[in-house]
């Protein structure tokens, strides 16, 4: 089974104006014609393509001569051995009057920083920072919203060589401590409090919980938001960043060049099946891969203004702010998508001309559910291209932004990870948009689609691969001296090649489906059955708001088979009746096969979801099965899961 319904493509890029995109003029200056070719000629000759990527791009820092060592390892591989760059001194290249950041609280708050107010603030950071202890190699830690003082705090600790980790403040205590307890922080910087769909939450007293269980820490800094002038009494080591000293107007910020591969930051994996991974990626990799994809593959240019609805504990909050080296202007939002009457990001599209959306498949489907209509009651005329991940966007989903977002627009479905703090497959602004598809394969990435015995398919389902090394790929895991958890987590199913764990088909448009998660995908009779081929049926019900299925063992106490079952989250006022469960059935059978259908349909309050938005099979599965979900911390509901647990429906 396959999404596409026809060839006829949704958007088409007009022949006018895609010579002016920076990946047509990047394919005129390199000889391609095709983005086959170019893509071809990217992955085969990786020496010539990311150097030329380095120049076009204009990336700052010495490069030196050699581009890859080792190039047959995988992992093992090492790139640019003899550059120096960083990755902050690319962000702040300019320093002019021009606007850096617009930044939105849901519709409390608007703040605006120039680029030469930003660099000013970078630079009164990073003499606290010093004066603090900082320096090469020593991690600093944000426990914070998507705030301008954010992106102040990672510029100030990343120009000195120091590594940055974030997590947003929904995080409880414990899920705080399961990560940066791991890698140690010697300065912390958390805010008072934050708002949510209207309400006030107040952060001080986890913060001086989570500053008493690490050690590490000589200083604390509180960033007033609720308040302008926060009690900090309370925390160990604690300063108000309005306190933070003043430096001299002309201070220059101290760029620390280090090695291409010297460490930026540490993500974190979701958790949800132990300790969070603690990932370390590198400031030539993230650069030169970031300024791939804004520039070439998205088409951002100097004085667009780039948005993407994101907490500071997604890789996308990196993705985003990676935007300031294309010369774009950051429009930041915190909150909820869903403030101000379901309409706040749309307002904040028209009031701040955004040129590019990013958001996730779930506030699309949620949009669309909510009814609204965006290009008809917003002026988004400046709006050129959108972006989803997060989880695969359905063909319902292409057809409701062309049908109520506007018709001119590059709809970039996308999907990577925090693993590779970028994508394996995204948009192309000189391609055509296929309902249901993402567009093509990044440059310099040999993705590929590979069955159980490792054989590369097309147009059939398999696991997304990585044949040949990248940039981007992570330095390694915090604390794996031997490597051998960063070898088992993406190098154990086929040997010197990255299995990246989705379950995904290549088109004949040479395009990319995600049906879900490898290990989440469903196994009726042996057949495997992605779990995004369910939801894009079943969500289609204008009473369903939301689903999750899971695979479960039967007969019980057995691994050989497993029966298909359905959570769904009805809309207010409906009820789950026997009506409801035969129409849900019908839409799958009649849209997918019969092994798709579900033996159980279940009614349940709500969907588990995490920090980010991804709803979490695996922890339900383990619920069913009354094993124990290791790390709730995770989940920005974990109470949610109580709903699932002795359901008297799956007991026959």
């Amino acid at each position: 089974m396959t999404y596409v319904i026809d060839n006829t493509p949704l958007w088409r890029p007009d022949p006018a104006t895609v010579g002016d995109t920076r990946m047509a003029m990047f394919m005129q200056a390199t000889g391609h014609g095709r983005y086959g070719d170019l893509w071809q000629w990217s992955v085969d000759r990786p020496e010539a393509f990311w150097p030329t990527l380095w120049n076009f791009c204009g990336a700052v820092g010495e490069r030196g001569e050699a581009v890859l060592e080792n190039g047959e390892r995988m992992p093992g591989a090492t790139w640019f051995p003899q550059a120096r760059l960083n990755y902050a001194e690319n962000l702040l290249k300019n320093r002019d009057d021009g606007e850096a950041l617009v930044f939105w609280g849901e519709d409390k708050v608007r703040r605006r920083m120039s680029r030469a107010e930003l660099y000013a603030e970078v630079a009164r950071f990073q003499s606290f920072l010093v004066g603090a202890g900082v320096g090469v190699g020593d991690r600093v830690a944000g426990y914070l919203p998507n705030l301008p003082e954010t992106l102040v705090a990672m510029l100030a600790a990343t120009s000195l060589g120091a590594i940055w980790s974030s997590a947003s403040p929904d995080f409880g205590v414990q899920g705080v401590l399961d990560r940066f307890g791991q890698i140690e922080p010697k300065v912390l910087v958390c805010v008072d409090g934050y708002w949510y769909n209207g309400k006030a939450v107040d952060c001080l007293e986890k913060n001086a919980e989570v500053v008493a269980q690490m050690p590490s820490l000589l200083k604390t800094v509180i960033v007033p938001y609720l308040t302008t002038s926060p009690d900090v009494g309370g925390i160990a080591n604690a300063v108000r960043w309005n306190d933070i000293a003043a430096v001299d107007g002309g201070k220059e910020v101290i760029f620390k060049r280090v090695a291409f591969d010297h460490p930026l930051f540490i993500m974190f994996s979701s958790g949800t099946t132990g300790v969070p991974k603690c990932i370390v990626h590198c400031h030539g990799g993230v650069l030169l891969q970031h300024l791939k994809e804004h520039q070439l593959h998205s088409d951002v240019r100097p004085g667009d203004r780039l948005f993407y609805f994101t907490t500071c504990g997604w890789m996308m909050w990196n993705w985003l702010v990676s935007g300031l080296a294309a010369g774009a202007t950051l429009l930041l939002y915190d909150g909820s998508p869903f403030a101000a009457g379901n309409a706040v990001l749309f307002d904040y599209a028209a009031t701040e001309r955004m040129t590019h959306f990013g958001t996730s498949a779930k506030f699309i489907d949620a949009a669309a559910k909510f009814g609204l209509s965006p290009g008809r009651t917003h002026d988004l005329s400046a709006l050129r291209a959108m972006f989803s991940t997060g989880s695969p966007l359905s063909p319902e989903g292409f057809d409701w932004v062309y049908r109520e977002i506007k018709q001119d627009i590059l709809l970039a479905s996308i999907s990577g990870g925090t693993d590779i703090i970028s994508c394996f497959v995204l948009g192309n602004p000189v391609l055509p948009v296929y309902r249901g598809e993402i567009q093509c394969r990044g440059l310099g990435m040999a993705v590929d689609v590979f069955d159980d015995e490792g054989r590369p398919v097309r147009s059939r389902k398999g696991e997304l691969v990585c044949t040949k090394p990248f940039p981007v790929m992570p330095v390694g895991f915090w604390n794996d001296p031997d490597g051998a958890k960063y070898h088992a987590a993406y190098f154990e199913r086929f040997a010197d090649v990255w299995c990246h764990g989705d379950f995904s088909e290549l088109t004949a448009h040479d395009g990319m489906i995600i049906y879900g998660r490898s290990d989440a995908t469903l196994n009726p009779g042996g057949v495997r059955i992605g779990t995004a081929e369910i939801y894009r049926q079943v969500e289609q019900l204008p009473e369903i708001l939301e689903s999750l299925v899971i695979g479960q063992e039967w007969p019980p106490g057995r691994n050989d088979d497993v029966r298909v079952v359905l959570f769904v989250k009805l809309q207010e006022g409906h009820g789950l009746d026997a009506a409801l469960i035969e129409r849900v059935k019908q839409q799958i059978r009649d849209n997918t096969t019969p092994r798709h259908v579900p033996a159980r349909v279940v009614q349940v309050q709500d969907i588990p979801r995490t920090k980010s938005g991804k709803i979490v099979e695996l922890a339900v599965r383990n619920v069913v099965h009354d094993q124990p979900v290791k790390n709730v911390e995770a989940l920005a509901n974990p109470e949610a899961l109580e709903f699932f647990r002795a359901r008297p429906e799956l007991a026959d």
